[in-house]
């Protein structure tokens, strides 16, 4: 069972990649969740650059909150990652889901990215 939704999942993830690009205006905001941690990178795909990223390792994310599961960690995540792309000067970004549905914690950091006044 678990295989195969992994499987699907991936093959989400290609076809969703196919479409979506992420340039010097709009960067590819791009999460990705592990069974203990939650990462999530802004992309040149241009430039092949990573411009920010920020993970539930990182120190700022750690200063912060120490759980890194739950919905709370996934809001955080998403406001320290929307505070990164207003100092690069971003302010539009493309979000690419990486495949998972867009509930729970991939909606919940997109949500505060869209608070501080990111457009994604």
């Amino acid at each position: 069972m678990e295989q195969k939704r992994t499987k699907s999942r991936l093959a989400r993830k290609e076809r969703i990649r196919k479409k979506i690009k992420g340039d010097s205006e709009r960067p590819r905001l791009t999460v990705y969740k592990s069974l203990k941690h939650i990462y999530a990178q802004i992309i040149n795909d241009t430039e092949g650059k990573t411009v920010a990223s920020v993970s539930t390792l990182s120190k700022e994310f750690k200063d912060k909150m120490k759980s890194a599961k739950n919905l709370a960690a996934a809001k955080l995540l998403g406001e320290i990652i929307a505070d990164k792309a207003i100092q690069k000067g971003i302010k539009k970004l493309v979000f690419d889901r990486n495949g998972y549905i867009y509930h729970g914690k991939i909606a919940a950091i997109v949500d505060k990215v869209r608070e501080k006044g990111v457009t994604v």
